[in-house]
């Protein structure tokens, strides 16, 4: 078995796109107006409209925007450097800068439009 993606539901579609995009400086695949895919070496971060979810059986099998208990981690060369380039479209989603971790990654930590946290990380060398 592996783990090949994280689908995120939102009724923002085109908001999730355009933050992640500029987060992690890629461009999502388009299959639908309503699915999308960012793809990495490791692992896909799929966007999906909350419309997607008559496929699922109806609206009341995911809510947007209520994930509590979820973090979107993506390893990043530089986080410090990420951190700078992001600040500003990060503030209003900023929850912690930089932060050495005690299991040895640096971490920034923040949250997505519709409220997912986000980890940036960069395992410390030793």
């Amino acid at each position: 078995m592996n783990l090949v993606s994280i689908r995120i539901i939102t009724a923002n579609i085109n908001g999730l796109i355009a933050f992640y995009e500029q987060v992690t400086q890629s461009s999502v695949v388009h299959y639908t107006p309503d699915f999308v895919e960012l793809k990495t070496k490791t692992a896909t971060l799929a966007i999906g409209s909350t419309r997607t979810l008559q496929f699922f059986g109806g609206d009341s099998v995911a809510q947007s925007a209520t994930n509590r208990s979820v973090i979107i981690e993506f390893r990043v060369e530089d986080v410090d450097g990420d951190y700078k380039r992001l600040a500003d479209l990060l503030q209003p989603y900023l929850v912690q800068k930089p932060t050495a971790m005690p299991w040895g990654n640096k971490s920034l930590l923040f949250r997505d439009p519709d409220g997912n946290l986000v980890n940036l990380f960069t395992p410390v060398k030793k």
